[in-house]
Order: structure tokens, then C-alpha cells, then sequence
């Protein structure tokens, strides 16, 4: 008999739950369910560049568990990618992780509950000058520089901001 599966640790949930190829009516395709486990684990090792040791340890899981867990998104990925299926995401044993909030003008960070609601201001300064922390490292949501690909040109506009 197998171990139960531990719950995962996940610090996002994206706003798309399906993505499919162009021109093809949902129902004509195949499906290809990919777990919110499995998508935090691409978001943590791809988007944000840690290493599997680091992401497993953000996802209260083992090295190896975080390696198969990745492999499996990969796969299910590149399933969708050259078979042109649907990719749903869903499901998953999950536990939400704590969201994170700066305050631009005292720089005070805080967490919150996942599911809690935005905080109005900062519980330090009383400023609303509140942002929350992306998923993207150096980025914060709200930035507002103009570029939406929130890779390497605003990782460095937030690092010039801050220094």
C-alpha cells in the first residue's frame, strides 16, 4: 500500500485555469489535468530560478518528492505543448501559504492568511502605500513600470527603486 500524499505547501493561485490550442473548440480535445502542487513547483523552479532544494523547502516537502513532483508537471506540459491537448489546472492536496505585504514608505513586511482579505494599511505607519508580494522575486504586484513580462528588465527597475 502506498504512503499518503503529504500536503504541499503553495503560495499561488493562477488567475487561467485552462489553456488550449488555438481555433479548437474545448470539447473537441483532450484534457490534461495539472495539479496546484505541480504548477507551484514550475513556478518555484522555472519562473523564480531556486534550486530544488530551496523550492522543496518552500513547499514543506522532501528534494526527491519536489524532483518527482516537477518531472510530472514537465511531462504533462510538453504532453499539452506537442500533442495539442488542454491544460486544467486544478486539484491537488494543498495547503495554502501565507501572502506577504510590504509598505513602500516604511518598507515594513507582513503575512497574512491566505483567503483573509487586502489589508487597508500598513499595521506599522498606518500607510495605505500597501503592495503585495509577487511571485516573481524583486517584482512587486503593483509596480507598474509599464513592462508585462515581469522578467529581467523589471527585476531590475524594482532593484534600482529599492537601492
Amino acid at each position: 500500500m502506498p504512503r499518503p500524499v503529504k500536503c504541499r505547501k503553495v503560495g499561488f493561485v493562477p488567475d487561467m485555469h485552462c489553456f488550449k490550442p488555438v481555433g479548437i473548440p474545448l470539447r473537441d480535445l483532450e484534457e490534461v489535468e495539472l495539479t496546484l502542487d505541480e504548477i507551484e513547483a514550475v513556478r518555484l523552479a522555472d519562473l523564480k530560478g531556486l534550486y530544488q532544494e530551496d523550492a522543496a523547502g518552500h513547499m514543506n516537502i522532501s528534494r526527491q518528492t519536489f524532483a518527482n513532483i516537477l518531472v510530472s508537471a514537465h511531462n504533462k506540459i510538453a504532453e499539452c505543448l506537442i500533442l495539442g491537448k488542454a491544460l486544467r489546472i486544478e486539484g491537488g492536496k494543498i495547503e495554502m501559504k501565507d501572502r506577504q505585504f510590504i509598505c513602500r514608505d516604511c518598507k515594513h513586511t507582513w503575512s497574512l492568511p491566505f483567503g483573509s482579505g487586502r489589508p487597508q494599511q500598513c499595521p506599522q505607519c498606518q500607510s495605505p502605500n500597501i503592495h503585495r508580494e509577487s511571485a516573481v522575486e524583486g517584482w512587486m504586484v503593483g509596480q507598474g513600470n509599464g513592462c508585462r513580462q515581469r522578467r529581467r528588465c523589471c527585476r531590475r527597475n524594482a532593484q534600482e527603486e529599492t537601492a
